[in-house]
This record gives structure tokens, C-alpha cells and sequence, in this order.
């Protein structure tokens, strides 16, 4: 059970870190090359994820974006949850 937790942990870890990453891509304005290539791979990760909160959440002010950090919340907040329970 304790390598189940590990590997629980160690994935939402990652996909957390790829958001991160994706939030942060998205702050650089104009993307070409290989920039273009990571941040549609980051956005097929982590679009569908991110977009439960997006229907949700309007951006403030029309222009920011709060999703990700509720969306981060609720990841973190479930892996304790469920590493709680087990």
C-alpha cells in the first residue's frame, strides 16, 4: 500500500508541476518553434483538467485567469484526501 501512495503522490506531483509549467508558458506572449510545440503539448495535458474549473470560474477583470490555482488546490487537496482514506 506504501508504494501505492508513493506513486499517487508522485503523479499528481508531476502533473502538478506541469501545470505550473503551463501557466508560466502562457505569460510569454509570442511563441514560435519548439516554444509553439511544448505549449500545445502542455495545453493537451492540461486543458481538459483545467477547463472543469473554467467553466466555472470567470477570469477577473476579463483578462486573469484563476483556474489553475483553484484547479492546483483541488488536485492537492484530493491526494490528501484519498492518502487519508488509504
Amino acid at each position: 500500500m506504501l508504494s501505492f501512495k508513493y506513486l499517487l503522490s508522485s503523479l499528481v506531483d508531476v502533473y502538478t508541476m506541469i501545470i505550473f509549467v503551463y501557466v508560466l508558458m502562457s505569460w510569454i506572449p509570442t511563441k514560435r518553434g519548439i516554444l509553439a510545440d511544448i505549449d500545445n503539448v502542455l495545453a493537451k495535458i492540461c486543458d481538459p483538467y483545467l477547463n472543469l474549473f473554467r467553466k466555472f470560474i470567470p477570469p477577473l477583470g476579463g483578462m486573469v485567469d484563476v483556474s489553475p490555482i483553484v484547479a492546483l488546490l483541488v488536485l492537492q487537496f484530493g491526494l490528501r484526501l484519498i492518502l487519508m482514506l488509504f
